[in-house]
């Protein structure tokens, strides 16, 4: 009877894990979200930077074209999502609207947009959409991994994908879109997997620099990973390292050019049961604020891994969060460069102390706690 008890509750953890980063758009109210998107970008490879203005708008960026949405002289931030297992079959695209994971129902762009940023996100969706989580990791650092590039339409079909990893797409598509920019700061975000895509881009970005591609400029100012997911084990398409691994070195040699970098954890995703990589010391180089939301249940895995998204976009809205018995501020999509620098290189993390029950940022406080 143990064994049977212990089974059942393996299976739920697996099962609940995978949720935790593969299930988006379905809400169990009955909710979907917006769907601002042509039938065609799903019916047909599509992957790129798509800037967004007011209300859900939003337009591929293309090179040497102008787009509405995008000012070369504003601050910039892109976003770049994770794994997106049927998500193609439902049409289903992240859009800055998370209430089919559990959010409050609002455009989280909106007070962005309207304080003077671009806000963009790399779509690779169809590429990412793979049953196994791994299988979309690979994609990431190769066009050689075990699905090679392969990609999915809603009919449930694949087909042969571009000869080149998503990362690398990523890079192209940023250098193409910011060929005319002009602007004082540069944020990118990743989710999930996303993270990986984010450290591993900003990675071509320092080379490209550094090969005289792109102006310096281009250099992404911070770098933000939510909820971040690493596959356990080395891979052979890393020469047997761990992906992990290889992003802790990039993120070692992107601080010393002066790149900042903030992680949040919001789940236990990043260490699904022999699944994940904790990757503790990848966080050990961030700002690393653990935000615990309590207000879902303890098997809504999925909901709390994607809270890490919505959670920092939304925190702009409102002043940093307060630090219990400091005057210091915490970390927060609205504090500042210095201040998330100076969170990077103390020796302390940030634990959620307030707000734990209720889902808007205004009323967290957190607590210095030793890494």
């Amino acid at each position: 009877m143990k064994t049977l008890r212990f089974i059942g509750i393996l299976i739920l953890i697996l099962g609940t894990s995978s949720l935790a980063f593969g299930i988006h758009g379905v809400d169990e109210v009955g909710g979907t979200g917006p769907f601002p998107f042509d039938a065609s970008v799903f019916e047909n490879l599509d992957y790129g930077i798509y800037w967004f203005g007011d209300n859900y708008e939003n337009q591929k960026a293309k090179a040497g074209k102008s787009n509405p949405y995008f000012d070369p002289n504003k601050p910039t931030l892109i976003f770049v999502h994770g794994w997106q297992k049927d998500t193609t079959k439902r049409y289903y695209r992240e859009a800055f609207n998370f209430v089919a994971d559990g959010a409050p129902s609002i455009y989280y762009a909106e007070d962005w947009i309207r304080d003077g940023w671009n806000v963009g996100v790399f779509y690779w969706n169809q590429m990412a959409d793979e049953f196994d989580v791994k299988n979309a990791e690979a994609k990431i650092w190769s066009a050689s991994g075990p699905k090679r590039m392969r990609w999915r339409t809603p009919d449930d079909k694949y087909h042969d994908g571009p000869s080149k990893p998503a990362s690398l797409l990523f890079y192209e598509a940023y250098r193409d879109a910011m060929q005319t920019y002009q602007g004082n700061e540069i944020r990118i975000v990743g989710h999930s997997l996303g993270n990986q895509m984010a450290i591993v881009m900003t990675k071509f970005i320092s080379m490209a620099i550094d090969n005289n591609e792109i102006p310096g400029h281009l250099l992404p100012t911070r770098v933000a990973l939510l909820d971040a997911f690493y596959s356990n084990y080395p891979k052979g398409y890393l020469d047997g390292r761990w992906t992990g691994e290889v992003a802790r070195q990039y993120v070692i040699e992107l601080r010393v050019e002066g790149v900042i970098f903030e992680s949040y954890r919001t789940s236990s995703a990043s260490g699904a049961l022999l699944i994940g990589d904790e990757n503790i010391d990848l966080h050990k180089m961030c700002a690393f604020t653990e935000i615990k939301p309590w207000y879902f249940n303890s098997i809504q895995f999925g909901y709390k891994h994607v809270a890490a998204v919505w959670h920092y976009f939304w925190s702009y809205s409102f002043s940093p969060p307060s630090i219990k018995n400091s005057s210091d501020t915490g970390a927060s999509a609205s504090a500042t460069n210095e201040r998330i620098e100076e969170l990077m290189n103390s020796p302390k993390k940030l634990v959620h102390d307030l707000g734990l029950w209720s889902k808007t940022p205004k009323d967290d406080r957190f607590v210095y706690k030793s890494r």
